[in-house]
This record gives C-alpha cells, sequence and structure tokens, in this order.
C-alpha cells in the first residue's frame, strides 16, 4: 500500500477514490491483449454496425466516473492466475436454483423481462450508438470480471520494444526535449519557463496521491511549488530549481510504496538537474502504476461481493441494446439439446430397453454437457457464447493444458501396457518419463508445433529411460522390434480416431461430468477413471478452476439460460408429440 495516503477504502470512499482516478486516468489506456482478449468479446456487438471504433474501458464499481484512459500505453499484466482464482465463489455458486431446480419453473410464465433471451418481434434496425453503448457496457462488464475472478490481474507499463520504429522516435523526441531544458537552464540569463510548467505538472501529480485527510501536505505542497511564486522568484533571478526539486523528491518518499525507496536513493544521488527531473518523472510514473494497482487491489472485495449481479445487470443492458446478442449462445445450447435427443432416441431403441413415453430432458444435464463441449472447442475458428466471453482466456488456456494432460496419460498408458510388467515397481521411472513429455510437449496447441515429430522424441527417450533402469535391475534391455512398436505407437497418437486418445478423452470427460454434478467439488472430489493416476494432481486442479468458471457463469447468467432452455425444450417436446400423433393417425 503507498504510503501517506491517510487510509484505505472507508467512509471516504467516494471522495477517495476521486483523488485515484485522476492517476488511473493519467495511467494510460487498458490494452488487455490476452486476458481480457476485448476485441473478440465485442465481435458479436461490432458485427451489427459497418462501423467500427475504440470502447473506453470504465471502471466498473464507480458508475458515476467515467475513467477514458488515454496518454502512454499500458498492458495487462501477463501474470497467470493462480490456481486458487475464482475459489473463494465455489461454495455459492454451486447450485442451480436461479434457473432450474424443475420442470415446473420452466413451464411458469412468471419470467421478468431482464431473464429474456430474445424478442418475438420482427428485427429492428441496430444503431451505431446502441452499438457503441452495448461496447461500453460489455467492457465494463469484462474489466470488472477480470479483477474479481483474477487475482493476479494488474497494471504494467508496457515499453516499446528498443529497435521498433515507435522507439527510436520516442527517444529522439524525448532527448529533444531535455536537451533543450537543459540549454534553456545554461543559457545566460537562465530560461525558467519550461521548467516552471514541469513543476507544475509535479505538482498536479502529487496532488492526485493524496487522500481528502491529507490537507496539511496539500497546502504545502501548493505553497511550495506555487508556480506564480516560482515566476516571480525567477523574473528577479532568485529562483532555486534544485531546491524545489529536492523538496519534490522528499515528497515523493513521504508518499510512494516501498519498493520505491530505491529509486527515491538514486534520485538524491543525482546531481544533474536536468537528469533529476527526468527521473522524477520515470518514477512518477512508476507511483501511479502502484497506485492504480492499490485501487484495484482494494476494490477486488467489493466487486467479488456485487459481481454476480453486476454481471447479470450490464449483460441484460448489453441485450435491450443488441437483441441478437445471445444468437451464439442459444446456438451452443440448441446443439447439446440435440445431441441428447439423439442420444435418448438411441437408448429407447436398443433391445431390452423398457418402452416408455417420449423421454423428457433435463436441462441440468444439457447445460452441463453444453459447458463440456468448451472442453473441445476450436477457439482459434469457432466464436465462444457470447455468455463466456469474458472468461474465453481462461476457458482457452485451461483446455489448451488439459490436451497436454490427455496426451501425457495416453504415453503413460502405452508405457504400461508394453513395459509395466519389466518396470512394476518403480513410481521414479513414472515421474521421469512424465516429465520429459511435459517439457517436449510444451507449446503443442501452437499451429507450428510438430506433434509427429515430438512424439517419435518422446518414443526414443523413453525407450531410452527404460533400457536405463532395466539395466540397472540387472534385466536385458528391449529388443529392436518391441523399442520400434512403442515408439510407433506412440507417434500414432496424433492420428484421427486413435482408440488410446478417444478412450483417455472419454475418461477426462468423465471426470469433468462428474465434477460439475457435485455441489461442492473443492472438498469432494471425484473418483479419477482407471488411466489417469499419472495426471491425477494436474488434472484435479485444472477441474477445481473449470468448475469455479462454470458455476459463477451459471449463477450470472442462468435466468437467461432458463429462458433458452424453456423455448428450446418445449419447442422439441411439442415436435415429438406431433411426430407421436401422425405416426398414430
Amino acid at each position: 500500500m503507498p504510503r501517506g495516503g491517510g487510509g484505505g477504502v472507508g467512509e471516504s470512499e467516494g471522495c477517495w477514490t476521486r483523488g485515484l482516478l485522476r492517476s488511473l486516468c493519467r495511467a494510460g489506456r487498458v490494452n488487455t491483449q490476452r486476458r481480457l482478449n476485448r476485441a473478440h468479446s465485442v465481435a458479436f456487438l461490432l458485427r451489427l454496425s459497418p462501423r467500427r471504433s475504440r470502447c473506453a474501458v470504465c471502471f466498473p464499481t464507480l458508475q458515476r466516473h467515467r475513467m477514458p484512459f488515454s496518454g502512454e500505453k499500458q498492458c495487462v499484466g501477463e501474470d497467470q492466475p493462480s490456481d486458487s482464482d475464482s475459489s473463494r465463489f465455489s461454495e455459492s455458486m454451486a447450485s442451480l436454483s436461479d434457473y432450474e431446480c424443475s420442470r415446473q419453473s420452466f413451464t411458469s410464465d412468471s419470467s421478468s423481462k431482464s431473464s429474456s433471451p430474445a424478442s418475438t418481434s420482427p428485427p429492428r434496425v441496430v444503431t451505431f450508438d446502441e452499438v457503441m453503448a452495448a461496447a461500453r457496457n460489455l467492457s465494463n462488464m469484462t474489466l470488472a470480471h477480470e479483477i474479481a475472478v483474477n487475482e493476479s490481474f494488474q497494471l504494467k507499463q508496457d515499453a516499446l520494444p528498443e529497435n521498433s520504429l515507435a522507439g527510436r522516435v520516442r527517444h529522439i523526441v524525448h532527448q529533444a526535449f531535455w536537451d533543450v531544458l537543459e540549454s534553456e537552464l545554461n543559457a545566460e540569463p537562465p530560461e525558467y519557463e519550461h521548467a516552471i510548467k514541469l513543476f507544475e505538472e509535479i505538482r498536479e501529480v502529487l496532488l492526485s496521491f493524496l487522500t481528502p485527510g491529507g490537507n496539511r501536505l496539500r497546502n504545502q505542497i501548493c505553497e511550495v511549488l506555487d508556480t506564480d511564486l516560482i515566476r516571480q522568484q525567477a523574473e528577479h533571478s532568485a529562483v532555486d530549481i534544485q531546491g524545489l526539486a529536492n523538496y519534490v523528491i522528499s515528497t515523493m518518499g513521504k508518499l510512494c510504496a516501498p519498493v520505491r525507496d530505491d529509486d527515491i536513493r538514486e534520485l538524491k544521488a543525482t546531481c544533474n538537474i536536468v537528469d533529476v527531473l527526468r527521473q522524477i518523472f520515470h518514477v512518477l510514473d512508476l507511483m501511479k502504476m502502484d497506485m492504480v494497482n492499490f485501487t484495484i487491489r482494494s476494490l477486488r472485495p467489493h466487486l467479488q461481493r456485487q459481481l454476480v449481479d453486476y454481471e447479470r445487470t450490464k449483460f441484460q443492458e448489453i441485450l435491450e441494446e443488441t437483441p441478437s446478442a445471445l444468437d451464439q449462445t442459444t446456438e451452443w445450447i440448441k446443439e447439446s439439446v440435440h445431441e441428447e435427443l439423439l442420444s435418448l432416441s438411441e437408448t429407447a431403441l436398443t433391445p431390452g430397453a423398457k418402452n416408455s413415453s417420449k423421454p423428457s430432458l433435463s436441462p441440468t444435464l444439457v447445460l452441463n454437457n453444453s459447458y463440456l463441449k468448451l472442453l473441445q472447442w476450436d477457439y482459434q475458428k469457432k466464436e465462444l457464447p457470447e455468455t463466456l466471453m469474458t472468461d474465453g482466456a481462461r476457458l482457452q488456456e485451461l483446455t489448451e493444458k488439459l490436451n497436454q494432460l490427455k496426451m501425457i496419460a495416453c504415453l503413460s498408458l502405452i508405457t504400461n501396457n508394453m513395459v509395466g510388467a519389466m518396470t512394476e515397481g518403480l513410481p521414479e521411472l513414472a515421474i521421469r518419463l512424465k516429465k520429459i513429455s511435459a517439457v517436449l510437449l510444451e507449446g503443442m496447441n501452437k499451429e507450428t508445433f510438430n506433434l509427429k515429430e515430438v512424439l517419435n522424441s518422446i518414443g526414443v527417450q523413453t525407450c531410452v529411460e527404460v533400457n536405463k533402469t532395466l539395466m540397472e535391475r540387472g534385466l536385458p534391455a528391449l529388443n529392436a522390434e518391441v523399442q520400434a512398436n512403442l515408439v510407433g505407437q506412440f507417434s500414432s497418437i496424433e492420428e484421427e480416431d486413435n482408440p488410446i486418445w478417444s478412450l483417455i478423452e472419454k475418461r477426462i470427460q468423465l471426470f469433468m461430468k462428474s465434477l460439475l454434478c457435485l455441489p461442492n467439488p473443492q472438498k469432494c472430489m471425484p473418483a479419477v477413471p482407471g488411466g489417469l493416476t499419472v495426471v491425477q494432481q494436474e488434472l484435479e486442479v485444472l477441474g477445481t478452476q473449470y468448475a469455479n468458471i462454470v458455476n459463477l457463469n451459471k449463477q450470472v447468467y442462468g435466468p437467461f439460460y432458463a429462458n433458452i432452455l424453456r423455448k428450446l425444450l418445449f419447442s422439441e417436446e411439442a415436435t415429438g408429440k406431433a411426430e407421436a400423433s401422425s405416426s398414430t393417425n
């Protein structure tokens, strides 16, 4: 926490935050390229209009304050969410009481406007202003979701590449400015106008760090850095630029976070006044980022308590502006409905099955199967459902890690089947082979990754490790035929419809499906199916993250899903009854 702030978020939260927001406004535009993936998240909005424009990102909880970021480019910190991200929500999100519970809840007509996924009226023309209003709502919702869910979310200064054109231009312009300032201060008589403007800007930045309770320090800063008085002193050659700089450095030392103490000491040791001013602005920029991230951490608990209602309200506003904002979500759920109906029909036609009336679908089962589809989603080619765009990056990262675990489980299963009898009772060998596979499979989801070649290399390395272990135990090494067979089976995993891959995939799907059916996966983890023991620990971690994402999504968008399911399930049942009556006639 920055020092000298005069307290945290409390009774004076509104006034205190307004002071901090000035730092946020100067900190620069939030570029949420990877974590927020905002370009993809507004795609379904912008496709409604031929024009495209950037959207302002507003601080979510402070609805009265618009926060247009401008100035120096910023980026979201690339720190990955920890395994415990979103875990605090798991208990409150386990139930589906908001949207399913029973068949009766879907037959009632008591749904409110806020949970209506689509309108039955004819399509209307959506204006550009309405599209941009919806985009702003989505930006707010996305930022609020990221801050609340991702404990590692923070802003960092984005330095331009050293040899880039933009980097060189900026360096030349900045250097020219400081060279001109140095020539003015060294002139006879010295010219202080530019230096005075710099101190005026420094004063405003320092004041923005203060909380409402810091009146004494505020008055002192305004008195010492009074630009009118400094100009009068300059006219009479009585201004002490070095003294003013020393006061600024001392004040910065009182306001900065402890992590900036070394920077303050370096400032005090610098003698050249131009270098001092230059470094003062550099450290002030760092202090701005510290204050922004401190504000984010302070607001996170408030966001977490209000996230469900906030996201649901914002999405309803988006839906009112763009009625087609649930098209992808409807198609996503419709696919699961059709698959479940097909599965039930095949079951009914199975010899020995009991004759009964047309089976009804469980809304929970349909929705859970829809979520399971996300684990096999092609994130490069398919557009995510609108209700999941705020978690798109997390789901994609989780799917990529899960694919790597599938591959490791396949390799382990093949190895155990072929040489397990000879290496039985050697857990250290299995661990060593797992580490080798994990290292070589790193980045396997990239388009440039040659999976077949890597699998072949893993097979060769596995043979080496197994032979080494066998020789240590005084047993003969694997013959050439067994080694070639092992390498060949490894290489065949990447082929379509490989039986080993299909088996492992089905078992992982079964494990994830069991997780979604549990009220609290963190306290009661389902048994891991056979063949997945080698990746059990990693699979449970990923499963917990996946369940947390799904449970939060269910609680936020449950009313919207309920209406979609009501329409889809009843339309399917009506179709089934019509078919049954026609066949009877």
